[in-house]
C-alpha cells in the first residue's frame, strides 16, 4: 500500500469502499480524508461537509455498498454516495463523544436513508429528518447491518430493528380501516360468535376490497415472528377466502409452508433467525446448505419432505452430506460405518457412494473407501477412485465386470506405467480378457511388446502369425523379408502347424521366384499371388515358365486350365486359344469356353466351342450363342423338361414361335405317353 502523508499513529478510523468494481481503503488522518488503492494514494474532502472539523470519529458503508457515513468531533453525521461525489443530508446529534458503532440500516419499503449509531447503553436512528430517534438499553449491545435491518445483540438479547412492513403498517396502526385491518376484526368477531363480524365483512365487501384484505393478512403474517400473531393473521385470511369464489389459493399455502420452515429454524435450539426477506432472498436450497454445514440432517430432511422438494435436490443431497460427515468418525470401525451409511442411503437416486469413498480416502481410511465402492453401482465411478488409492489391480478386476473395454484400457495404461515389464505380464496372464485387450491395443500401437507377450506364453502359432505380418509390414529388402517368413515358419513348426510351416515355406519360395522373375523378364512379379503370377506370365507370352510354375507348385490341372483361358481372352488370342484347346482333353469341359468367348463379345469363336460341349450341357451352350432352334431340338431329343423349359424361357415372340410351338408338342406328346 502507498505510503500515507502525516500518518504517525493508527488512523482515528477506516472502512473499505468500492468504487468502479475496485476495493479502495478510506481512512482519516486528522481532519484529512484519504483514499488508497494498491498504488495511489489520494486526498478526498466529502462535499457539503460542515465547517470546524478536526477529526473523524467513525464511518460506515452501506450494506449495498453505495452509501457512506461520516461522525465527525462536531458531532454532526455527514451522509452521502460511497464515492463522496454527493451529499444526501447531514444530522447535528449534538453528541461529541465517539460512538463504539455506526451502521446503516437498509429500509426496503421506502428506500430512505437511515443511519443507526451506538454509544454506551444507547442507541440513535438518525436520517432525513431533523430529528433522531432513541433507545435506552440494559446492556452494551453490538449492532450488525443487514438485508432489511440492523440486528441489536447483547448477552441476554437478541433484537432486530427494521422498517415496519407496509401490510403490517395497515393493519396494526391505531384506528386503521385499512381492508386487512377490517378483516382481522371480522375474524376475531366471528370467534366471539358476534354479529359485528358480519358488520365488519359486509363494509369490505363494499368497497370491493376483500381480495385486498386478504392478501394484506398473509404479507403481514410472514412479516411477524410471534407464532400466535402469524396464526391470527392467517386464520383472517383463510376466514375471507371463504366469501370470495375465484381467490387463488397459492399465496396462501405458500405463505404457510414459508412460516412453518421459518418457525423451526427461528427455535432457539437451532438459532437461525431469519426474517421473512431474507428467507426469500437467500432460497431454500441455500438454507439447507446452513443447515448441512451446521449438521442439522434431521430437520433439513424434514423441510425437504415437507416441501416434496425432489431427491437429487434435497434428500439425497443431505444423504450424501451426512455419510461424508459420517465417514470422519475415526472412533467407529469401518464395517461399521459402512453397513450404516448402506442402510441409510440404500439405492437412494442422487448418491454416489464414490463421492462418499473420496471422502473417507481423503480422510485417511482406505479400507473404509473400498467398501463402500463395493456399493456404488457404477464400474466408471469406481475404477479412478481404486487407481488413485493404488489399489489397480482390483481396479483391473472392476472395469473387467463392467465390460467397459475403455476402462480396461484405462486401467491397463495406468498398470502398464506402475509396474515393471515382468509383473505387469503376470498380471495380464491371470485376466484373459485384459490380455486379450492388450494383445488388440499392441497390435496397432506397440508391435515389439506384442512379440514379447507371445515369447513369453510360448505361444508360437500367434508368433508366427506376428513374423508374417511383419514381413510385409516392416521389410523393404526381399531378403529380410525371407528371413522373415523363415522365422515365421520355425514358430510354426514349434506350433505343430505343419499346413501353415508348408504355406510359408511356399511363399518364401514363391518370394525368390518372383524376384528371378524380375531380373530375367522385367515387369513387376513381386507381391503378386500364385495365380495372378501365372496370369502375368501368360499375358507375356511365357506359356512354357507358366506351366513349369504350376508344375513346381502343383497347381490343379483344372485350375490352371481356367487361368490360362481366362488370360488367353483377355489377350484376345484366339489362335493360341484354340490350339489349347486342342492340346488335350479340357479337364473343365468346354461350356467355360463358350461362356468366356461370349463373356469378349466374340460369338463366332464361341460357335467353334459349342459343337464340342458335352450333351449334358449342350443345349446350354447352344442358348449362349443364340442358336435357339438347335437348342430345342437337343432338348427335345433328350426328352428333358427341364431343358425344354429353359429353351422356352429364351424364346421371344415373333422370332421364335414356330419354335416354341415345336417345344409346346412334345410336350404334349410326352405327356400323354
Amino acid at each position: 500500500m502507498p505510503e500515507v502523508p502525516g500518518l504517525q499513529s493508527a488512523p482515528s478510523c477506516w472502512t473499505t469502499v468500492c468504487q468502479d468494481r475496485v476495493a479502495h481503503i478510506l481512512l482519516a488522518v486528522g481532519p484529512d480524508l484519504y483514499l488508497l488503492d494498491h498504488a495511489a494514494c489520494s486526498a478526498v474532502i466529502p462535499p457539503g461537509l460542515a465547517p470546524g472539523v478536526s477529526s473523524f470519529l467513525q464511518m460506515a458503508v452501506s450494506f449495498t455498498y453505495r452509501h457512506l457515513a461520516l461522525f465527525t468531533d462536531t458531532g454532526y453525521i455527514w451522509m452521502g454516495t460511497a464515492s463522496l461525489k454527493e451529499k444526501l443530508c447531514e444530522f447535528n446529534c449534538n453528541i461529541r463523544a465517539p460512538p463504539k458503532q455506526m451502521v446503516w440500516c437498509s429500509r426496503p419499503r421506502s428506500k430512505e436513508r437511515a443511519v443507526v449509531v451506538g454509544w454506551e447503553r444507547r442507541l440513535m436512528v438518525v436520517g432525513d429528518a431533523p430529528e433522531g430517534i432513541q433507545f435506552v438499553l440494559d446492556e452494551d449491545s453490538y449492532l450488525v447491518p443487514e438485508l432489511d435491518g440492523v440486528r441489536i445483540f447483547s448477552r441476554s438479547t437478541h433484537e432486530f430493528l427494521h422498517e415496519v412492513p407496509v401490510a403490517s403498517e395497515e393493519i396494526f396502526k391505531i384506528a386503521s380501516m385499512a381492508p386487512g385491518a377490517l378483516l382481522l376484526e371480522a375474524q376475531k368477531e366471528y370467534e366471539k360468535e358476534s354479529q359485528k363480524a358480519d358488520e365488519y365483512l359486509r363494509e369490505i365487501q363494499e368497497l370491493g376490497q376483500l381480495p385486498q384484505a386478504v392478501q394484506q393478512c398473509i404479507e403481514a403474517a410472514g412479516h411477524e415472528h410471534w407464532p400466535d400473531m402469524q396464526k391470527s393473521l392467517l386464520r383472517a385470511a383463510s376466514f375471507g377466502k371463504c366469501f370470495l369464489d375465484r381467490f387463488p389459493p397459492d399465496s396462501f399455502v405458500r405463505m404457510c409452508q414459508d412460516l412453518r420452515v421459518l418457525n423451526a429454524i427461528r427455535d432457539y435450539h437451532i438459532g437461525i433467525p431469519l426474517t421473512y426477506s431474507q428467507y426469500k432472498q437467500l432460497t431454500i436450497q441455500v438454507l439447507l446448505d446452513r443447515l448441512v454445514l451446521r449438521r442439522l440432517y434431521p430437520l433439513a430432511i424434514q423441510i425437504c419432505e415437507y416441501l416434496r422438494l425432489p431427491e437429487v435436490q434435497g434428500v439425497s443431497r443431505i444423504l450424501a452430506h451426512w455419510a461424508c460427515y459420517k465417514v470422519q468418525q475415526k472412533d467407529v470401525s469401518d464395517e461399521d460405518v459402512a453397513r450404516a451409511i448402506n442402510q441409510k442411503l440404500g439405492d437412494t437416486p442422487g448418491v454416489s457412494y464414490s463421492d462418499i469413498a473420496a471422502r473417507a480416502y481423503g480422510c485417511g481410511r482406505t479400507e473404509l473407501a473400498i467398501k463402500l465402492l463395493e456399493y456404488e453401482p457404477r464400474s466408471g465411478e469406481q475404477v479412478p477412485l481404486l487407481l488413485k488409492m493404488k489399489r489397480s489391480k482390483l481396479a483391473l478386476s472392476k472395469a473387467i465386470e463392467s465390460g467397459d473395454t475403455d476402462l480396461v484400457f484405462t486401467v491397463l495404461l495406468h498398470l502398464k506405467n506402475e509396474l515393471n515389464r515382468g509383473d505387469f505380464f503376470m498380471t495380464l496372464r491371470n485376466q484373459p480378457m485384459a490380455l486379450s485387450l492388450y494383445r488388440q491395443f499392441c497390435k496397432h500401437q506397440e508391435l515389439e511388446t506384442l512379440k514379447d507377450l507371445y515369447n513369453q506364453d510360448d505361444n508360437h502359432q500367434e508368433l508366427g502369425s506376428f513374423h508374417i505380418r511383419a514381413s510385409y509390414a516392416a521389410e523393404e529388402r526381399i531378403e529380410g523379408r525371407v528371413a522373415a517368413l523363415q522365422t515365421a515358419a520355425d514358430a510354426f513348426y514349434k506350433a505343430k502347424n505343419e499346413f501353415a510351416a508348408k504355406a510359408t515355406e511356399d511363399q518364401m519360395r514363391l518370394l525368390r521366384l518372383q524376384r528371378r522373375l524380375e531380373d530375367e523378364l522385367g515387369g513387376r512379379f513381386l507381391d503378386l499371388s500364385l495365380h495372378d503370377t501365372v496370369t502375368t506370365l501368360i499375358l507375356s507370352g511365357q506359356n512354357k515358365r507358366a506351366e513349369q510354375l504350376a508344375r513346381d507348385f502343383r497347381i490343379p490341372d483344372k485350375r490352371l486350365w481356367w487361368l490360362k483361358l481366362t488370360a488367353l481372352a483377355d489377350l484376345e488370342d484366339w489362335e493360341e486359344l484354340e490350339k489349347f484347346s486342342k492340346s488335350k482333353k479340357s479337364p473343365i469341359g468346354y461350356l467355360p469356353f463358350v461362356e468366356i468367348c461370349m463373356k469378349q463379345h466374340n460369338k463366332y469363336e464361341a460357335k467353334k466351342y459349342a459343337s464340342r460341349v458335352g450333351p449334358e450341357q449342350k443345349v446350354k451352350a447352344l442358348l449362349l450363342v443364340g442358336d435357339v432352334a438347335q437348342a430345342a431340338d437337343v432338348a427335345i431329343e433328350h426328352r428333358s423338361e427341364a431343358e425344354m423349359s429353359l429353351v422356352l424361357s429364351h424364346c421371344t415372340g415373333a422370332t421364335d414361335g414356330a419354335t416354341a410351338d415345336k417345344i409346346q408338342r412334345a410336350r404334349a406328346q410326352a405327356q400323354k405317353k
